[in-house]
């Protein structure tokens, strides 16, 4: 499943945060927001084959050739590292692509791709996927990148894979005061390493200044309008762009979308209600089986034995991964990142089951991997790059006090995930650059129509969502599709009625009639 919005560190909020922009900013972009940057505009990108992932990208092998035999290609791309600042101050971003496969007379232009986090590598996502696009690439050349502070593109740099494996395992559901001050201090040493490691980069990685970089990565590739495919975060990516460049878009789907009118405490808080009915419809079909469920003898049960074992792990954590232990911090994140598409239920069954007779392997597995963290210990930068993006774009500083007096409202919304979500607000006090503003400004009149889909069982970009977002947009450009369905995202359930619409979209240019409804 591509990287999407994703559960924040030891915290759990930037799962959807809805990222900020500076009013400033945004009106300093208004108008279509072309900066013809002479020697940029005009650099040539030299396609190779890609080289295997960097450590920050998340390691392994690389890319395996498509299906068809072609090798994916892989370019660096120089770009402004400030915007507003001098042309010759450049950064490096990586790209991949694989070109269109069909006949080069009915080749649209380039596809390009945001999977989300913010925080996650298209260079090493598409290629994961790319599979399940290839009827788009029929028309498209398929194009990811990295944004800036991410992966290979001047990536953020804060702990060590030994200071994240501590990291990670901290209390984050503090239930006294000498476990409050340990997050506190812990979340003071990360953003203060990621200031001496990143100082020069941290200032320069919202989401206006990827939205810029899409636009020239537009110019550089040849194409006269962006064609764009948008997955959770890369929802609020895409909708920043087409407020700075309404002219620039072309055919562009938003899925999995962020909703751009809240604050970050209230995408917190309708996480949590999200995770919650995603948790709540789990445990619903793990007893509507034919055989028995294993973790629960009804839905209440499973949830009910489920908030018992984080209570338990509190006092005394199961092993996990040799050495590490389940903490209940890991269990939550584990459990989280289970909850993301239904094809992960079994294996939050397994967990529970193993961890309930003291083996918490699996659901350390889980966590690790919403962690960004491979089996050879070493970690990506995802959450170094989710922290330092979320943290520039969004203005809101919360306090401990704070957090506290909101607590019974998270508790509301979510027993099991309720603390987790309301404590993570605190990952961006005392960061050391400024947030932009209180959310994103997504407004583009004059754009084509963009296709926003939403799915009324995700957990982690709800549903509201993508009304709000496609309202947002503005009057005949965001055009709703709604999926019934559950998971983080609708295109790739392989649901027929979803793909359809985004096929007659992207290859035919035939957006689906505004309300339209999958199921």
């Amino acid at each position: 499943m591509p990287t999407s919005s994703r559960l924040r560190a030891a915290p759990l909020t930037t799962l959807t945060t809805a990222t900020a922009l500076t009013l400033s900013v945004l009106m300093a972009g208004c108008g279509d927001g072309s900066r013809e940057d002479g020697d940029l505009t005009s650099q040539k990108l030299d396609w190779k084959d890609c080289p295997a992932p960097s450590g920050a990208e998340g390691g392994g092998t690389a890319p395996s050739p498509l299906p068809d035999g072609d090798a994916w290609q892989c370019a660096t791309m120089k770009a402004p590292r400030d915007w507003a600042g001098p042309k010759n101050d450049t950064i490096d971003l990586a790209l991949i692509r694989a070109e269109a496969s069909g006949e080069a007379d009915r080749r649209i232009g380039s596809l390009v791709f945001n999977f989300g986090g913010p925080g996650g590598s298209g260079v090493t996502t598409l290629p994961a996927f790319g599979q399940d696009y290839a009827k788009l690439r029929t028309r498209y050349d398929l194009v990811s990148f990295d944004p800036r502070g991410v992966g290979r593109s001047a990536p953020v740099k804060c702990l060590d894979d030994k200071q994240l494996d501590t990291y990670f395992q901290q209390d984050a559901t503090p239930d006294d005061a000498a476990e409050r001050t340990e997050l506190v201090d812990s979340t003071e040493e990360f953003n203060a390493a990621c200031e001496k490691h990143s100082k020069q980069i941290l200032p320069h990685v919202r989401t206006t200044d990827a939205a810029r970089d899409m636009d020239l990565m537009r110019q550089v590739l040849g194409d006269d309008k962006l064609h764009y495919f948008g997955i959770s975060y890369g929802t609020e990516l895409g909708g920043v762009y087409a407020h700075l460049f309404p002219k620039k878009v072309g055919r562009a789907v938003f899925d999995a979308v962020v909703d751009p009118t809240r604050t970050p405490e209230q995408s917190s808080l309708a996480q949590a209600k999200g995770f919650q009915l995603a948790l709540d419809n789990f445990a619903e079909d793990c007893v509507s089986k034919a055989e028995d469920c294993p973790v629960g003898n009804s839905a209440q049960d499973v949830k009910d034995r489920m908030a018992r074992l984080l209570k338990d792990l509190d006092r005394e954590p199961v092993p996990g991964v040799f050495p590490r232990e389940l903490t209940q911090t890991a269990a939550t994140g584990g459990i989280a990142q289970a909850l993301y598409s239904k094809d992960f239920w079994e294996y939050l069954t397994d967990g529970l089951e193993q961890a309930y007779n003291g083996d918490g392997r699996v659901l350390m597995m889980l966590s690790d991997a919403l962690n960004g963290r491979n089996e050879n210990g070493e970690y990506s930068n995802i959450t170094a790059a989710n922290v330092a993006i979320s943290c520039a774009d969004e203005k809101p500083r919360y306090d401990p006090a704070y957090v506290e007096r909101k607590l019974p409202e998270f508790r509301k919304a979510s027993a099991l995930f309720g603390d987790y979500l309301a404590w993570s607000m605190l990952g961006c006090t005392g960061w050391p650059v400024a947030g932009a503003a209180e959310h994103p400004d997504v407004s583009a009149p004059g754009a084509p129509p963009i296709l926003v889909i939403g799915n009324t069982g995700d957990p982690a970009t709800p549903f509201e969502g993508a009304g709000r977002m496609a309202e947002a947009l503005g009057e005949r450009v965001g055009v709703q599709l709604t999926y019934q369905g559950q998971g983080h995202g609708a295109y790739d359930s392989k649901n027929k009625c979803v793909q359809d619409a985004v096929h007659g979209y992207l290859l035919d240019g035939k957006a689906p009639a505004a309300g339209t409804v999958c199921s």
